[in-house]
């Protein structure tokens, strides 16, 4: 998909660098590359500040309670599954 980015000249001076030395023409690789490392460094960064929140919680419902939440949640999961 195409669109338009803001780069900075220092950026595209870089980007265009980079790519030369892969020998590639332009650096639309480079950039997918990039925006992948940084969507999952933000979703390993999401999911260990709910991990996080999930420990802090720890204690604050009863087991019962806890495993009618699981329950809960497996058939929500089974729902969006199917």
């Amino acid at each position: 998909m195409r669109t338009t980015l803001e780069l900075t000249p220092e950026n595209h001076t870089a980007l265009r660098e980079l790519a030369a030395r892969r020998g590639e023409k332009g650096y639309s690789r480079i950039v997918n590359e990039a925006i992948d490392r940084y969507v999952h460094a933000a979703a390993q960064e999401r999911r260990a500040q709910s991990i996080a929140a999930l420990e802090a919680s720890r204690g604050i419902i009863s087991e019962e309670e806890g495993e009618q939440l699981q329950a809960n949640i497996r058939k929500w999961r089974e729902s969006w599954r199917s």
